[in-house]
């Protein structure tokens, strides 16, 4: 028999005011920016995190630009890593190819692809036609409603008509080669991860996924692997020592990774 896939730890840049931050999720908003709660800011640049994941070979890590003038700042580390990171945050058909001729080597779309928060396949087949399938990567980010999971959008703040399920991953699959879904409830928090969702997406997705949100230890990566049967990565953010955090040392989980 064959050896089946395991989970890897895919790396993030989360940028908010051109620094490198970790945010707790749920508080970001637009119409009440007092309410943003910040777990860490960094004295380092993109760039200098980019060389990091590029040093260690982490490939398909993340930038998100969470609002406005972000947009130097995910470049330097594109600059700093051509080809190794995706980009996200405020993408659309107009702007995806210059992202990928700045450097990225895919381009993460959301809110675009939800005018009055409803999803719009002619706005997600123009963005695959811009950039190709294999360059797109749609983000399904979600909140908790019930025992369902509903895709939310513009910084988690509203809720789609969409609801994270097999038959909206099959849809979207058409159109992108892999999925990033950050869990908007628990992002930030560092009390776990939500297993119900993991386990599903890995009942339900047919492309790559990465999951991100509340990850607080090494063995979460076992834990994601084993509920997904390794067809779900891992991020890890606020409870990462080079973020700040006292949970996970980045060394050492970056060699777990590479044993899994």
């Amino acid at each position: 028999m064959a050896d089946r896939r395991h989970s890897v730890f895919r790396p993030c840049i989360d940028l908010h005011d051109g620094q490198v931050k970790q945010i707790v999720g749920g508080t970001l908003s637009d119409k009440n920016p007092n309410d943003l709660q910040t777990n860490f800011v960094s004295s380092k640049s993109p760039a200098e995190f980019a060389r990091l994941y590029k040093e260690h070979g982490l490939h398909g890590g993340h930038v998100i630009k969470l609002g406005p003038r972000n947009d130097a700042a995910a470049k330097e580390a594109l600059d700093a890593w051509p080809g190794g990171l995706q980009v996200g945050g405020g993408i659309t058909d107009a702007n995806a190819q210059s992202w990928i001729d700045a450097g990225a080597s895919k381009v993460i779309v959301t809110s675009y692809l939800f005018p009055n928060a409803k999803l719009s396949l002619d706005r997600l087949q123009a963005i695959s036609s811009a950039v190709g399938k294999e360059r797109l990567v749609v983000d399904v980010s979600c909140r908790r409603r019930g025992d369902q999971w509903v895709v939310a959008m513009n910084k988690w703040q509203d809720l789609t008509d969409m609801e994270v399920s097999e038959e909206s991953l099959k849809l979207l699959s058409e159109y992108c080669s892999e999925f990033l879904i950050h869990a908007a409830d628990v992002e930030g928090l560092c009390q776990g991860i939500d297993e119900a969702l993991v386990t599903k997406l890995g009942e339900w997705a047919r492309i790559p996924v990465t999951y991100a949100g509340g990850a607080k230890d090494i063995s979460d990566l076992e834990l994601v692997d084993r509920l997904s049967h390794g067809r779900v990565d891992l991020t890890y953010g606020s409870s990462l020592d080079i973020f700040g955090g006292q949970l996970v040392n980045f060394e050492e989980l970056v060699k777990k990774s590479k044993r899994m």
